[in-house]
């Protein structure tokens, strides 16, 4: 590759000399050598040497054409020689041989240059061909970069004002890049924080490191009505010394993004409420544990006040009956929670009941069944009394509320009303979505709450209807018994009885249903009735249970039951047992020992076994007969023979009232909570 062309103007040599010497060496090594009229080299510098590998003492002195032309150019050389002293500059492409002998391609100048003779030689500038062609490619990258780069790029001197500035930095800052030159940040847009970029922009410049990811917030005059976020990244400057020229900073823009990251975040924590809300609201069957619930969830995470109120009609104990006058359009607070303990809503206590008055966004809501969204204007709506002045004068310190109705399985119950303050941005529509879900959620749980409250209530009504806790005044017996459910929530199928009998005889029962609730109360009902019946009819003990057995096989196939009925003779002492897989009764002896019936156990009632047969027994007078259910012995930590051995040891020696022995026997077996209904008959003989 030999090209070169020649130009006609013979710079000054020592003026391009010096101006070689200056900004450009430091981006280009440039060699620099002298050879007079003869060709012979008299001047090489320490770039040549670089370049070429000659040290200055080895060339100096020596034919030029023949130590750095290769052979093939030496007649091109000798043209160009002759050129260059009759006047003319030469400039070019010319390969030159390195000291090792390789070839090395150079963009050279050759200008005229007078020797010390006076004679005409040549002074040659040369840059490798190779670092040309690199310094033109980083120039077009550069610039490339800086004009089509949609991020935002800028150089700024030591003294940190804009060198240059792409175009789409300046669309950002909406100021042209003319504007930027020459300025400080601080002057082009000062409200983005610039004083504190400036100032990691000068950490960058005396620690020579780079900062990744500053971010910005602020207003510029390109969308001066809202804050935009950019991250910003700033690197030092350098020339190939590793001098610092500056700073270089580049800026994207990223509001949207961080718009999406904030919006997912939120979708996230309404997720997570949601899911909380799944776990904390309906943990419990009770109404007013619901609503409590319900409002601890809402406040403080979705609003600053939470009301939660049911149609008392809802409440009341017959589901499908019409609200009697007194409850209809009248709502009861189960539970609220409000910011202020010192304003008038404190005074809103749960209990209170209102009656809604025609045409208010209460029977609105309760009506149609839509939630209701309240503003700064509409929030006195929320007053229903022309009394409250104190009430409406907190109502003003409101900003927002949104009344949602509560509806479950296509029934209105009640209604929610949240509230925030003017502190806090009105409800936004997913807001609201996610509180019509809380209380949707809700909803349900209270539904479930009430219809289990009415449920239990009904079975309660059903088990006091059909258990007689009076006992009768029998001939020849003192008689108590006990009934404890195992929870305040729940009722069982235990049950016990005593039947007045003819001929001095009384009929005594006890016996246990599976399950709990209403159906175990109305088999226990049926069981109760068919013993009495049977019993009043003389049946023994025996086929009294095998009668027993085949009602509740016509109960259905999943009913079960056990069983103990005995009848005592007031005359003999006598008494006849039969059981259906039930525990064994105790007997304590005159003098205080027990022991437990080890009769034919039989089978539970619904088991299909039938083979029920009796145990006779001698109560003398002063001796004590106790019938029980597995409730009062067996728990999770104890099995029946060590709630047996614990029984017997509550009855040792025990003379007191029947009464305060029956107190007795509960405290020492069921210390805690029980973990299963328990039914106990008592019966002491006595002489007839």
């Amino acid at each position: 590759m030999d090209t070169y062309q020649s130009t006609s103007a013979v710079p000054d040599p020592p003026a391009a000399a010096v101006g070689y010497a200056g900004v450009l060496r430091e981006l280009l090594p440039i060699a620099l050598w002298r050879e007079d009229a003869d060709g012979r080299i008299v001047e090489w510098s320490l770039a040549a040497q670089d370049l070429l590998g000659h040290r200055p003492e080895d060339i100096i002195g020596r034919p030029g054409a023949s130590v750095l032309v290769p052979e093939a150019n030496h007649e091109l050389a000798d043209q160009l020689t002759r050129r260059v002293q009759a006047g003319e500059s030469v400039v070019g492409t010319l390969p030159v041989r390195h000291r090792d002998g390789h070839r090395v391609v150079m963009e050279m100048w050759i200008v005229p240059a007078v020797d010390a003779t006076g004679r005409m030689g040549a002074l040659l500038i040369a840059v490798e061909t190779s670092e040309v062609l690199h310094m033109r490619d980083s120039l077009a990258a550069l610039q490339s970069l800086f004009t089509q780069s949609p991020i935002g790029l800028a150089t700024l001197g030591p003294d940190l004002r804009f060198l240059r500035v792409n175009d789409a930095l300046a669309r950002m800052n909406g100021v042209s890049a003319a504007e930027h030159l020459g300025k400080r940040l601080t002057e082009v847009v000062p409200g983005v924080n610039a004083v504190a970029l400036e100032t990691t922009m000068r950490q960058v410049l005396d620690r020579g490191t780079a900062v990744v990811d500053v971010r910005r917030t602020g207003r510029t005059p390109a969308d001066p009505d809202h804050d935009r976020t950019w991250s910003c990244s700033y690197a030092p400057l350098l020339d190939g010394s590793g001098r610092a020229l500056g700073v270089i900073a580049s800026l994207i823009d990223i509001t949207d993004s961080q718009q999406a990251q904030a919006e997912a975040e939120l979708a996230q924590h309404r997720l997570a409420l949601l899911a909380e809300a799944g776990a904390r609201i309906g943990t419990t069957l009770d109404l007013h544990q619901t609503a409590q619930e319900i409002v601890e969830q809402l406040v403080p995470q979705l609003s600053d006040s939470a009301d939660v109120q049911l149609l008392e009609s809802v409440l009341g104990p017959d589901e499908g009956a019409a609200p009697a006058a007194s409850t209809r359009g009248v709502l009861r607070r189960l539970a609220a929670r409000f910011p202020d303990p010192d304003a008038p809503t404190a005074k809103l206590a749960a209990g209170q009941t209102f009656q809604i008055p025609a045409g208010t966004v209460y029977e609105r809501v309760i009506t149609e069944g839509l939630p209701l969204n309240l503003y700064v204007s509409d929030i006195p709506a929320l007053i229903t009394s022309p009394r409250a002045a104190a009430l409406r004068a907190y109502l003003a310190t409101l900003g927002s509320a949104r009344l949602v109705p509560l509806v479950a399985r296509g029934t209105v119950l009640g209604a929610v009303t949240v509230t925030r303050t003017r502190e806090r941005p009105p409800f936004d529509e997913q807001e609201c979505v996610l509180v019509d879900e809380l209380v949707a959620r809700a909803a349900l749980n209270i539904d479930n709450a009430r219809m289990y409250t009415r449920q239990r209530q009904a079975a309660l009504t059903l088990q006091r209807s059909l258990t007689n806790s009076a006992l009768p005044e029998v001939p020849g017996l003192e008689l108590t018994g006990r009934y404890l459910p195992a929870s305040d929530h729940d009722v069982g199928g235990d049950w016990f009885d005593a039947i007045p009998l003819p001929g001095g005889r009384t009929g005594l029962v006890i016996g246990d249903v599976m399950g709990h609730g209403i159906h175990a109360a109305a088999v226990m009902g049926q069981l109760r009735t068919a013993v009495r019946t049977l019993a009043r009819h003389g049946v023994p003990p025996a086929q009294l249970l095998r009668s027993l057995d085949a009602v509740v096989a016509d109960l259905g196939e999943d009913e079960m039951a056990t069983c103990v009925y005995a009848v005592h003779h007031a005359a003999s002492g006598t008494c006849v047992i039969a059981r259906a897989g039930h525990p064994p009764p105790a007997v304590v002896a005159t003098d205080g020992s027990v022991t437990f019936l080890h009769g034919p156990p039989g089978t539970p009632l619904g088991a299909g076994g039938r083979d029920f047969r009796t145990e006779e027994v001698h109560l003398p007078p002063g001796s004590l007969l106790v019938l029980y259910t597995d409730g009062l012995i067996e728990a999770r930590d104890r099995d029946l023979d060590q709630g047996m051995e614990q029984l017997g040891a509550a009855l040792h020696g025990v003379q007191q009232p029947l009464d305060g022995l029956c107190d007795q026997i509960l405290r020492r077996l069921l210390p805690c909570a029980q973990q299963d209904d328990v039914a106990m008959l008592l019966a002491r003989s006595r002489p007839a």
